[in-house]
């Protein structure tokens, strides 16, 4: 899976697999035309899409994952901090983190964090 990249209408989709798998492809087209007004060819020409970037897989008419949805957007965060930001994560906090102020919580989570998944 290299394309970890999903247009709004294919992440919506995504998110309905993830929440219904494994789904009958016939129940996903029904699914997916009451949620979403697509068309059963709409439905099955985004499936084989998703399929073909290994996100999932459609075998026997069942739908179900190839990877889970935390993980899927997990890759999809280091993917966007690499591409971005050159794979460092301090400028990736600093961007995100910006002007703001964190709380004494949230700095304990980060804190807590980084010793968890500190080297050494």
């Amino acid at each position: 899976m290299k394309d970890y990249k999903l247009a709004k209408s294919e992440a919506r989709f995504a998110d309905l697999i993830w929440q219904h798998e494994p789904i009958g492809s016939g129940e996903l087209v029904k699914l997916c035309e009451r949620e979403m007004g697509w068309k059963k060819s709409t439905t099955y020409t985004v499936l084989k899409k998703l399929c073909e970037k290994g996100i999932f897989k459609n075998e026997n008419a069942v739908v179900s994952s190839m990877i889970k949805k935390d993980e899927f957007y997990a890759k999809q965060s280091r993917r966007f901090v690499e591409d971005i930001f050159g794979g460092s994560l301090p400028k990736f906090l600093t961007a995100f983190i910006g002007e703001k102020k964190l709380s004494e919580r949230q700095a304990e989570e980060l804190k807590k964090l980084i010793d968890e998944y500190k080297e050494g």
